[in-house]
């Protein structure tokens, strides 16, 4: 009877453990069997006394260690794995020509005329040495071109050029900046001088420039028609815009004059000529110029930078047609590009040639090599087995003309830097850089679909994740300002247009074209700035003096300010924009008089106050005005430069 019992209880548990669900799921029937077989709980498991869960709810074992997260989270980061993946197997992507017999032609004229490798070598070798050739003879005769007679060949000078710094860069009473007159100065200036702007907050008296030209003054009693006869400029005004404002130059052409300093002026009015609006400032500034008329004609002077495009263009462009080479096609364009931005199109701030050409080719040398990583991993899969000769001369190196233009192609973009600090200040900034997200994600998309076709998305996703890891350290870095150069921006998004179609071949033409753009004119700039370097001679938010007294007459006026504090030992005054004094911390008391007679006493005067560093002043606060009947305004509240 024991024994019966004994046989009952264990068949009845078999029953209740083949009734419960495992975690691990069902066993495997055997071949041929119809049985369901089930595994038994776990003994914690049945003491837990958790429901059982059937087989058809449950994952596979595989994916069991991931039970944490979510089971749509699951279902969806399997299905993007899945697609990330592409087809199998992937479908490579190239472009079929339009109109092959066209395309094609240039080909198989080089094949019938040149059928022999080392042929094709002279012949390239030939347009390289004609290239050469032609583009210093064009550049000798622009460099050496025009002569003043009475004053000898003019000096070039770049477009911001002017007789004055801004502060105290001229030192007290502006001894660093004289003569202030009696002398003469032969010059030359390139073409597209009114594109220069002032990009940080520059004062005038009381007023701010920004983001527009430097010219103040230039009024002419006489004559206000497109050329003046004796227009008077300060002297911190940009010479070659005011020679433009005032006749003796265009701005298409560019051309040559003879500035005359002409000393201390009163009164600089403003002027709408020629497409330049100048600043007015009322009051006196102890250096001023004017030209000379009637000897611009004279000098013969000829900008050459469109002369020499066209001579660019035209051999860049047989290249990319007679070549399907990669290896010949990419750094052919690539020189040529770099040397016609970093000596004609866009050049470093340098007035003479032997100096500008020392500096290009210390930075071809490192872009060189950089251009070969891009080549390596970018163009040459792209534009291998690539017959289209006229798509190709089309999109890539149109696109690359495009972006090395980039003064020309993308000046009028209203964003300068892309900084806070410029895109808060620049109208039309914030909704431009909106626009440029957009297309830039619309534009990733498209590529990233075609890098899933290709099978490469899942690569090319860890590699921007990288790249996004070690731009996100480098915002982490204290101290240090991220910058994105557009000649990082080119680096960051070219790899993803290695594909061979016809956008890629677009974006991957203007990132290349940017590239040589920013390492020519600008060389390789650091993507971590301090403040200062970010800044330049932009406002630094620094401390500003207090001003604690003011005794004002018509004919007087004393201030006092507390000591600086540290690290500052001393404090700057500027008059009318000239530093008319420094006082230092333990020299004598904390107070400053200025006095005016005879004409003075007719003008208003502008004072601006900074700490100083050593003989270095940080931010200055803005104007406060003397009237002309004694009574003072209050500076605004804020920084000034």
């Amino acid at each position: 009877m024991s024994a019966d019992n004994g046989e009952n209880e264990r068949s009845e548990q078999e029953y209740i453990q083949e009734e419960r669900w495992e975690d691990n799921g069902p066993e495997p029937s055997t071949t041929g069997s119809t049985d369901l077989h089930v595994r038994s709980r776990s003994s914690s498991g049945a003491e837990s006394g958790r429901l059982p869960i059937p087989v058809w709810m449950r994952e596979s074992s595989k994916s069991f260690h991931w039970k944490w997260v979510p089971l749509p989270v699951r279902h969806l980061a399997r299905s993007f794995a899945a697609w990330s993946k592409g087809p199998d197997p992937p479908r490579l992507q190239r472009i079929r020509p339009l109109f092959p017999s066209i395309q094609e032609a240039p080909l198989i004229v080089v094949d019938k005329y040149l059928p022999k490798r080392t042929y094709k070598g002279g012949a390239l070798a030939l347009l390289y040495a004609a290239w050469v050739l032609i583009f210093t003879l064009v550049l000798s005769h622009s460099a050496s071109s025009g002569n003043i007679e009475g004053y000898g060949q003019p000096s070039p000078i770049w477009c911001g050029a002017n007789f004055w710094s801004k502060g105290n860069g001229c030192g007290l009473d502006g001894t660093g900046c004289r003569p202030f007159g009696n002398a003469v100065f032969p010059f030359s200036c390139p073409a597209e001088c009114v594109r220069t702007h002032v990009l940080n907050p520059y004062a005038v008296g009381d007023q701010e420039i920004l983001y527009s030209p430097l010219v103040i003054g230039g009024a002419d009693e006489n004559n206000l028609e497109d050329l003046a006869q004796d227009p008077i400029y300060r002297a911190d005004s940009f010479i070659c815009q005011a020679a433009i404002h005032a006749g003796v130059i265009t701005n298409d052409r560019g051309g040559c004059g003879v500035v005359s300093l002409t000393g201390k002026h009163h009164d600089f009015s403003s002027v709408d000529r020629n497409g330049i609006l100048s600043t007015a400032f009322d009051s006196d500034f102890p250096k001023s110029f004017t030209f000379i008329p009637g000897v611009s004609s004279e000098c013969g002077y000829k900008d050459l930078r469109w002369p020499l495009l066209a001579v660019t263009v035209v051999f860049t462009t047989l290249i990319s047609l007679f070549s399907d080479s990669p290896a010949v096609f990419f750094p052919s364009v690539f020189a040529m590009l770099f040397f016609h931005v970093g000596l004609v199109s866009d050049p470093p701030n340098i007035p003479d040639y032997p100096g500008l050409i020392s500096l290009i080719m210390g930075r071809f040398l490192p872009a060189a090599f950089v251009g070969f990583v891009i080549y390596r991993y970018c163009t040459k899969p792209q534009l291998e087995g690539l017959t289209a000769q006229i798509e190709k001369t089309v999109l890539w190196l149109g696109g690359a003309w495009i972006g090395a233009l980039n003064n020309y192609t993308f000046d009028h973009i209203p964003i300068q830097r892309l900084t806070p600090h410029d895109l808060k200040a620049q109208p039309g900034a914030v909704l431009a850089l909106c626009i440029i997200v957009i297309s830039l994600f619309l534009i990733a998309l498209g590529q990233i679909w075609y890098l899933r076709l290709e099978g490469r998305f899942l690569r090319y996703l860890a590699l921007y994740c990288s790249m996004g890891a070690f731009i996100l350290v480098c915002v982490a870095i204290p101290q240090l300002n991220l910058r994105i150069h557009h000649y990082i921006l080119a680096l960051l998004l070219v790899p993803g247009t290695s594909m061979q179609t016809r956008p890629s071949l677009l974006y991957q033409g203007i990132l290349v074209g940017l590239f040589i753009n920013g390492i020519a004119r600008w060389g390789f700039d650091s993507i971590l700035q301090t403040s200062g370097a970010l800044l330049g001679d932009g406002q630094l938010d620094s401390l500003l003096p207090n001003i604690t007294e003011v005794i004002a007459t018509t004919t007087n006026i004393t201030f006092g300010w507390m000591p600086p504090h540290t690290p500052y030992d001393g404090l700057s005054v500027l008059v009318n924009d000239v530093e008319r004094y420094r006082w230092y911390y333990g020299e004598g008391e904390p107070t400053f008089t200025w006095s005016r007679a005879g004409d003075a006493l007719h003008a208003k005067d502008y004072f601006r106050f900074g700490y100083m560093e050593g003989s270095s002043a940080d931010d200055y606060t803005k104007a406060g005005i003397w009237s002309v009947n004694g009574s003072w305004l209050e500076m605004q509240p804020g920084p000034s430069r």
